[in-house]
């Protein structure tokens, strides 16, 4: 009875001050072997976070040291073990996305999830922290959705087919019903209910796909692992010394933008060339048909979520 009167004055205090907790959290294993920006997605969104939690799992390398000289103040660590037996679906990815979520302060009210190559532009932390503030009380929004950009082999090009997802939730509700859904790429809640979101008006800044050729290698070696056996990894993973992005990428557009401030120093130590001619593009019939079919009003993109149209 006590906690439940505590929990409800806390809900009026912060009704009548205005105030607002947001916590942000993620999970991250071998970001240096695997060249992840984990510092820079971090340190993106933590001026609008009052927490940052964010599971370690057991890496090969010094993960866990380059975490903890971030802002020991706001960061909370969670060590993790990955369980590396299971191999389908990315299954792996959403358990250590839900060790972060459940680690998260009882009195947050939102929660920032950020992937380890997934970048906030420091031009959109203003507007997204009025959007939380707008709905802090509109219970019927489970979250916020961002729209993506995906850049790919360089920090000059982003993909512009059908094949990219266009859009993600990375704003939730503290709410514990709700868990990290399959791959770790979206959320669910309940019985496997869909998010009801609205826009973020902003933007995720994945880069994900720029990498030094060798380190995209490994990557794709060692997480394909997460999805597939052995079996099918000989046969579908080239075995190269080093990405070759060209065979991999069918169109792209040029990024003529600022990237965040937070990547300036690792974008000035870029040290592989990628080129790419945009008028080579070619479109697959999978996107002519998507593209044709939203010009007169269907949309047959996968939603990941339940959108609120609010004024």
């Amino acid at each position: 009875m006590l906690r439940k009167k505590t929990r409800i004055i806390s809900v009026f205090q912060k009704y009548w001050t205005n105030k607002m907790k947001v916590s942000g959290f993620t999970f991250i294993r071998n970001a240096l072997k695997y060249d992840y920006p984990i510092v820079e997605a971090i340190l993106s969104i933590l001026p609008i976070c009052d927490e940052f939690i964010i599971a370690v799992g057991n890496s090969d390398d010094d993960t866990l040291a380059l975490i903890q000289k971030i802002d020991p103040k706001k960061i909370k660590i969670i060590q993790t073990v990955w369980d590396d037996t299971l191999r389908a679906n990315g299954e792996v990815l959403a358990i250590e996305t839900n060790k972060a979520f459940k680690a998260i302060s009882p009195d947050s009210d939102w929660a920032f999830y950020i992937q380890g190559d997934e970048i906030v532009h420091e031009k959109y932390l203003n507007s997204i922290q009025q959007t939380m503030q707008k709905y802090v009380f509109d219970h019927e929004v489970d979250g916020l959705l961002f729209d993506y950009k995906h850049f790919y082999g360089s920090y000059d090009f982003i993909g512009s087919s059908n094949s990219w997802y266009k859009k993600e939730i990375r704003i939730i509700r503290n709410n514990k019903q709700i868990y990290s859904f399959k791959d770790a790429q979206g959320f669910r809640k309940g019985a496997n209910e869909k998010l009801k979101v609205v826009s973020a008006n902003a933007s995720i800044y994945h880069y994900g796909w720029v990498k030094d050729p060798r380190s995209m290698q490994y990557k794709q070696e060692d997480f394909s692992k997460l999805w597939h056996n052995d079996e099918w990894i000989s046969k579908n993973i080239e075995k190269v010394e080093g990405f070759e992005y060209e065979k991999h990428i069918s169109q792209l557009s040029s990024f003529d933008g600022d990237h965040p401030l937070v990547m300036k120093e690792r974008i000035e130590r870029l040290n592989w060339k990628f080129e790419y001619d945009i008028s080579k593009n070619s479109r697959s019939f999978k996107d002519f048909l998507k593209d044709n079919l939203l010009l007169i009003g269907l949309n047959f993109n996968y939603k990941n979520y339940i959108f609120l149209r609010r004024k």
